[in-house]
């Protein structure tokens, strides 16, 4: 039943919009219990895309007018109902853009920086794409949203059965790190909509515990870290098993070459809405960033005044470069403000308790290694403190992108030494372009940065992101760990030959205990 298609590709079907059309219209639908509306006036199309930075791609078509207010989406009253308890006022520049692009049953391409609600960007028009076909949930899900990694996975599943229970979708998440057990239980019982790590899928596939051929509506989901993180085989392996004539939405945060590449052979004259410059990597304005030229031996006494001057019982995320690191300042610091650690070497059971403690707030305070810099969804995180600063730009923008989300603002702090200084330059451009301020101690380190520039993409080991295979591994700054599920030379990466994996003093400096003042330790 798995055999792959001969064309993952092409799709010429004149009818596939009105798989749609039965459920939703994209002209304004009256509903019973209304969601409450931002007041956007009488903006015009144009004047909204403007204020918003919404720019949309699609030679020879005209895109459709985005979707304002909620009212105008035309959605079922039970969705609008979710979204209505749920507090939202109004949707998000990428729902707004997106939804009626995906109503038409239209490839999309969307790139938006992270938190801005691209998970009901896609989940709610395969909603209404599921209620229409009808298809029997045992024999395979309609829709499947691939993510990169566990965390990232089980938020877009909490998404889909909070705002689809009322529209009794069923859905379930598999991921690695779990038994196999639970999760092939759900795929029996049938589930609607499947959100997956590309390993653990790829595992239940060749067990022959579910089928893809159902499928008609494809997410790629932060598809610029799956690439990253080495997933390329594995999801054009998945994509064989669905059908061609399917839907694919693709949403990342970036728009690399590699992404551009993989988005051209999987997805078929897709519409590309873009939020903001895809050129340049640009920071969430609503962060107030403040990075802080330090040494090591300051960082833990700069660190305990940063928590002090919190309010009791605010949520912060303390990033480190180690998993040494993380633990051990996670024990420090849980004597008195209380704090937990997650990284790559807890188990899932551990990942998902310090979860729940830190989203309750019974642990205010996170120390985390890059496993959370993606995939951590906290609303009402206030403050993101960079202990350790990263092996690049974009994960640092990925990092503080932990605060500021669904349209609150936040703080970043960032401790800045001499061995980051190669990042000077591009971190600078970041903050300026952010309308930052640039400290003249930080200016001071662009001079002698020496060659600048982003520096390498760190590859992620499949122990320390994701459950199940496929990462390469490496000796990366989250520790030591190594599993090489595939060659690249013969696994269609086609762009330079194989990942390059540095390990250097300053890929793996730990700042000891020394450094922390006497209370903490």
């Amino acid at each position: 039943q798995n055999a792959p298609f001969a064309d993952h590709k092409a799709r010429n079907d004149p009818s596939f919009e009105q798989r749609f059309s039965a459920g939703a219209n994209p002209a304004p639908v009256p509903s019973t219990n209304p969601a409450p509306q931002a007041d956007n006036g009488n903006m015009s199309v144009d004047a909204y895309r403007k204020k918003h930075e919404i720019t949309i791609i699609c030679p020879g078509r005209e895109a459709p007018s985005p979707f304002m207010s909620f009212q105008s989406t035309g959605f079922p009253s039970e969705i609008l109902r979710e979204v209505q308890q749920a507090g939202f006022k109004a949707p998000s520049p990428i729902q707004a853009q997106s939804w009626p692009i995906a109503l038409k049953g239209s490839d999309i391409v969307a790139v938006a920086k992270t938190g801005s609600g691209k998970t009901l960007g896609y989940l709610l028009p395969g909603f209404i794409l599921v209620k229409n076909l009808r298809h029997n949930s045992r024999d395979g899900p309609t829709v499947l949203v691939l993510s990169p990694t566990r965390e990232l996975a089980t938020q877009i599943q909490d998404e889909a059965i909070k705002f689809g229970r009322s529209s009794r979708i069923s859905s379930t998440c598999l991921y690695g790190g779990a038994p196999k057990g639970p999760q092939l239980r759900d795929l029996e019982r049938g589930a609607d909509i499947v959100v997956a790590t590309p390993g653990r899928l790829n595992d239940i596939l060749e067990m022959g515990k579910v089928s893809l051929r159902q499928v008609a509506y494809l997410v790629l989901d932060e598809a610029d870290r799956m690439l990253d993180m080495g997933f390329e085989p594995q999801i054009r392996k998945i994509v064989k098993q669905v059908q061609p004539k399917r839907q694919t939405l693709m949403f990342t945060a970036t728009w690399p070459r590699e992404v551009r590449k993989i988005a051209s052979d999987l997805l078929t004259n897709p519409v590309q809405v873009n939020i903001g410059n895809t050129d340049e990597l640009v920071a969430n304005k609503s962060i107030t960033q403040h990075v802080e030229v330090t040494t090591s031996f300051e960082k833990g006494r700069r660190l305990d005044q940063i928590l002090r001057q919190q309010e009791p019982g605010s949520k912060v995320i303390i990033f480190c470069s180690t998993k040494r690191m993380c633990d051990q300042l996670s024990r420090n610091l849980s004597r008195q403000y209380g704090a937990s650690a997650i990284h790559g070497d807890k188990s899932q059971a551990e990942r998902d308790s310090v979860l729940s403690e830190f989203r309750t707030g019974r642990c205010p305070i996170l120390v985390a290694t890059d496993v959370a810099a993606r995939g951590l969804d906290v609303k009402d995180i206030r403050v993101v403190v960079n202990y350790d600063f990263p092996t690049g730009v974009e994960d640092y923008v990925h990092r503080i992108g932990r605060t500021g989300r669904a349209g609150a603002t936040g703080i970043a702090y960032t401790f800045f030494c001499d061995q980051d200084s190669k990042y000077a330059s591009d971190l600078v451009k970041i903050l300026e372009g952010a309308n930052q301020n640039v400290s003249p101690e930080l200016r001071a380190m662009v001079g002698r940065g020496g060659y600048g520039g982003r520096g390498p993409r760190r590859w992620a080991s499949s122990n320390d992101s994701y459950g199940g295979q496929g990462a390469y591994g490496s000796q990366t700054r989250d520790g030591p760990s190594f599993q090489s599920s595939y060659n690249n030379s013969s696994s269609g990466n086609q762009y330079g030959g194989a990942p390059s994996f540095h390990s250097s003093s300053s890929n793996n400096q730990t700042s000891g205990a020394a450094s922390l003042p006497a209370r903490l330790v």
